[in-house]
């Protein structure tokens, strides 16, 4: 590592990578014109260490460490053009080190999906349909965009009356749009719904929204014709489909409408909502709203002084909010958990990872100490180092079990379709995280009394951070996810509702 003046956008970097550490950098192609994909390899995750805590790097999602089949880690970012310049010179005399690079305008859409113009629910008077109900062969062209996902949820409204409800959440965006959440599957009786999904919580991974909405869409339509599901090489018969609905399932499919908007016209690869209380123009604009959960929201006091599980600099993609909540949009998320107390299963859907990640995320999981626990403020300062023994996040045993028992589940749902391959993981990983919706559900039993208890789980469809997928991959990102939702509520159900 040389002494040379490290640029602005890594003056909070203790050290770039460790000295021993042989890494090696490949720069692939992009659409993006400011960020380009980067894979980064080494001999372990322990030598990404560095490179996470530096929370001025956007590593998509969450940073992960994925295995390769000649032995080595490989951890995805996504840089700036100055970025991988800086590299460059870093590591020019590195031997170990290499670093390539070929920019794409962020604007050459050839081969990714589309987003959809018009609206071809026809505001409602058109009913949505999967692919669990179509031939094998069939397929969807297009993205939904943000005034088609509302029509497709007053399609199903109007296709199914009686059986899907809509209604419209309590708190206006920051651009003042509306939000729209449904249920469907235990009739009208809030009290007996247990299955919680939502999407489209980060603006740039397309697809989530229509993973959720078509998915709905064949269950209500295989129930109603007594027909079952086939996604790929995974069949559903119509019992199972009943058996999931009768759980009463409640979506919110599309969190953040006001960053996908401007995603989806912009095609900038944005994140964060909209809000620019914060900050006003380029990057500073918005907050990561998957940090804005109220669950060890203020890491500078929870966490240890050597992780970063979120930022507190506007400019950041992890930008962790004014206050726990502080949005608009978790306030609508945080909502449905009073409108429907029975819920007891939440899954939040994400890209690009290839995984399925249960709780907890900010810290390993131990199941022999309760009083190491986040609500036991003698840890405070503690939490967060994975690879320590002075704090471990508490959970029962027997959620331990059921909780990676329906992420096992839902992974070998999706791998049968015979798309590709994922893998379940505890959400700490690489990393650990703050103000996350999986664990914000998950802790609410123990920092609410008198609430359900929800396991909370969130999907990574699609691959790493290919957040604008082809129209192959989003047709194949629909049957996997599908899939995997027919097999975490199956197991959810056998687990106990």
């Amino acid at each position: 590592m040389t002494n040379r003046r490290r640029p602005s956008y890594f003056v909070n970097m203790k050290q770039f990578v460790p000295a021993a550490a042989v890494v090696a950098l490949q720069v692939t192609a992009s659409l993006a014109e400011e960020l380009l994909p980067v894979q980064i390899r080494a001999p372990s995750p322990a030598h990404f260490s560095d490179l996470v805590a530096n929370n001025t790097l956007d590593f998509g999602c969450r940073p992960i460490a994925h295995p390769t089949s000649d032995g080595k880690f490989e951890l995805q970012a996504l840089l700036t053009r100055d970025q991988i310049s800086w590299l460059h010179g870093e590591y020019s005399s590195d031997e170990a080190i290499t670093v390539q690079e070929t920019a794409l305008d962020k604007r050459q859409t050839s081969g990714k999906a589309p987003i959809g113009t018009g609206d071809r629910f026809s505001g409602g008077s058109v009913t949505p349909l999967g692919l669990g109900t179509k031939a094998s062969t069939a397929s969807i062209a297009s993205i939904l965009n943000v005034n088609e996902i509302n029509s497709a949820l007053t399609g199903l409204a109007n296709a199914y009356p009686g059986a899907f409800f809509k209604y419209n959440l309590p708190y206006t965006t920051f651009q003042g749009r509306t939000s729209v959440a449904a249920y469907t599957g235990a009739g009208p009786d809030t009290s007996k719904y247990r299955l919680y999904l939502s999407a489209g919580m980060h603006a740039r991974e397309r697809g989530g929204p229509d993973n959720l909405l078509y998915w709905v869409s064949d269950l209500l339509a295989a129930n109603k014709s007594g027909s079952g599901l086939t996604y790929g090489q995974k069949t559903y018969t119509n019992a199972q489909v009943k058996s999931v609905l009768s759980a009463g399932i409640v979506l919110f499919p599309l969190v953040n409408p006001d960053g996908v908007v401007y995603d989806q016209s912009s095609g900038s690869l944005w994140r964060k909502n909209r809000n620019t209380r914060s900050g006003s123009s380029g990057a500073s604009v918005g907050v990561d709203l998957n940090r804005n959960f109220n669950f060890l929201w203020n890491f500078r006091k929870f966490f240890s002084s050597s992780v970063s599980p979120a930022s507190t600099s506007p400019s950041s993609e992890a930008f962790y909010g004014t206050a726990p909540e502080s949005e608009q949009e978790t306030k609508n998320h945080v909502s449905v958990y009073d409108k429907f107390p029975g819920i007891r299963w939440f899954m939040d859907i994400h890209s690009a990872a290839g995984t399925i990640l249960y709780s907890w995320g900010d810290d390993v999981n131990q199941s022999t100490d309760p009083k190491m626990n986040f609500l036991n403020s003698t840890y405070d300062g503690k939490r967060g180092v994975t690879g320590d023994s002075v704090y471990k996040e508490y959970i029962p045993a027997a959620d331990a079990t059921a909780i990676k028992r329906a992420a096992d589940a839902t992974v070998a749902g999706m791998k049968g379709v015979g798309s590709r391959s994922y893998v379940s993981q505890q959400a700490v990983g690489l990393y650990p995280t703050s103000g996350a919706s999986d664990d914000y559900a998950f802790s609410r039993f123990w920092a609410e009394p008198g609430v359900s208890k929800v396991y909370g789980f969130t999907m990574e469809f699609g691959y790493s951070t290919n957040f604008y997928p082809t129209t192959a991959e989003f047709n194949n990102n629909i049957r996997d996810t599908n899939a995997g939702f027919m097999e975490w509520a199956l197991t959810a159900i056998a687990v106990g509702l």
